[in-house]
């Protein structure tokens, strides 16, 4: 398995990664079908992703992209030490590291780029998610109370954060 920076030429096989994420779990953003981003699209983001202070960083096996890491740093100046952490990783590479050796990847990027403080949210039910931040260093901040709606039903999301 390599982890690496993502590449323009990645867009379609990682568009395909995140839509294949929004089918096995929903613990993703997205329903099933709901992300209408193009190929077109993807490369863009990823273009405008690789020119800005941003890190998207892939998880490939082979040649399948199995799993990614998004750090977005802060827009304003009062917020530049700041990075906003998105991951997921298929299912079926699940409890093998994967996640672990991505955040690992992007403390050393955000170490590197003087950000400072590593924020996420994560569904309060998300039990192993939840274990992989704490194990890794990040404490729960506070509680998003019905911050999403989930087949009819609310879910609290933890604010979390990494501070070095």
């Amino acid at each position: 398995m390599l982890i690496r920076s993502i590449r323009i030429n990645d867009a379609e096989k990682f568009l395909n990664m995140l839509k294949k994420l929004d089918r096995e779990t929903k613990n993703m953003m997205f329903q099933p079908g709901e992300r209408k981003t193009t190929v077109k699209d993807m490369k863009k983001k990823i273009e405008e992703s690789l020119k800005s202070d941003s890190l998207i960083l892939v998880a490939e096996k082979e040649t399948e992209i199995i799993g990614y890491i998004s750090i977005k740093r802060g827009f304003a100046e009062r917020i530049k030490h700041s990075g906003y952490v998105v991951i997921g990783v298929l299912k079926n590479y699940w409890g093998k590291g994967i996640g672990s050796k991505l955040l690992v990847y992007g403390e050393k990027w955000a170490r590197e780029n003087k950000i400072t403080r590593l924020e996420l949210t994560v569904m309060t039910h998300n039990i192993k998610a939840i274990e992989l931040y704490e194990k890794i260093g990040f404490k729960k901040e506070g509680v998003k109370i019905k911050s999403l709606i989930i087949d009819g039903e609310y879910i609290d999301e933890y604010y979390m954060s990494k501070i070095f």
